[in-house]
């Protein structure tokens, strides 16, 4: 049964700046003392009565005390001036858990996760959680650069660590990049999967990528509702 949503405060207990326009803060829960949640999904945090903003939850459920959210800060709206401010110490008022984007419980279907830069933070968190499940495991993570995939590194580490899991960077540019090259996931996609039959997708990422992807699934004969979504911008 999924958690029930709750107001809850934390305090910030650390701030790591991954990258110049992707920032990761830990909160220490204070109210309740943990966070039930599954991987994949996200807490709701106001900035007035009708203005709020979401944050996906990149840590894992094992790890309730402590969640981490990870932000795209390069908008600089109201929500990235937020992130970019908070100090270890501040504390933080959200509601959570949220969001339906989570690995079913008893799925059978083999995955594929498809993130597309920062829609990387709720697939990590599931990838973690299939790996650590020992669930065959396929990711095509795409960037415009190799500094917008942000979680490279773990999820090399993750892949040789666990040989279930797969693991498929892609960017558009950048000089020295040696690995995948391609202007969207979808010709990736198109390699990863020649058969579709027991699978089931999960995309997070813009708009349009989570609609050419599913459509490309679709042209293989995989049906809509076996593509799971969650929209970035």
């Amino acid at each position: 049964m999924p958690a029930k949503v709750a107001d809850c405060r934390a305090s910030v207990s650390a701030v790591r700046e991954l990258t110049p326009d992707v920032v990761e803060v830990d909160l220490a829960m204070v109210e309740p003392a943990a966070l039930v949640f599954e991987a994949g999904q996200w807490v709701s945090v106001p900035f007035g009565a009708k203005n709020v903003r979401a944050y996906s939850i990149a840590s894992s459920p094992r790890t309730p005390g402590v969640i981490t959210l990870c932000a795209d800060v390069a908008p600089g709206g109201i929500g990235s001036r937020w992130v970019r401010a908070l100090r270890v110490g501040d504390e933080v008022a959200f509601k959570g858990p949220l969001g339906g984007f989570v690995w079913a419980p008893g799925e059978t279907r083999r995955p594929l996760l498809v993130a597309e830069e920062i829609g990387i933070v709720p697939v990590r968190a599931i990838a973690v959680e299939l790996a650590a499940g020992r669930v065959a495991t396929t990711l095509a993570y795409w960037a415009r650069d190799p500094g917008w995939l942000v979680y490279d590194a773990e999820l090399r580490a993750l892949a040789r660590e666990n040989p279930g899991f797969a693991y498929h960077p892609v960017v558009r540019d950048g000089e020295a990049w040696t690995g995948a090259r391609a202007a969207t996931v979808v010709p990736l996609i198109e390699a990863l999967v020649p058969d579709v039959s027991g699978l089931v997708a999960y995309v997070a990422g813009g708009e349009t990528t989570i609609r050419q992807v599913r459509e490309a699934l679709m042209l293989r004969g995989l049906e809509r509702k076996a593509v799971k979504w969650e929209k970035f911008w």
